[in-house]
């Protein structure tokens, strides 16, 4: 399954949303180092009662707006 994801990364709490297009994902982490990425599989994973192996970045790594796989 493919799912599209906007990332708002530094937010004040962590929160995923249904959008129309898909999934926005407030995240605390900031987008240093790969570390706002790391913490989108770790969310992502427990939305959806996944490993984190099964979540995987698809498209997107630099962007906010990414593609990923389950």
């Amino acid at each position: 399954m493919k799912i599209h994801v906007k990332v708002i990364a530094g937010a004040s709490k962590d929160l995923i949303e249904k959008v129309s297009d898909g999934l926005k994902v407030h995240l605390k982490e900031k987008a240093i180092k790969g570390k706002a990425n790391k913490a989108l599989v770790e969310m992502l994973a427990k939305y959806f009662n996944k490993k984190k192996g099964e979540i995987e970045i698809i498209s997107g790594m630099t962007s906010n707006k990414k593609i990923i796989s389950i």
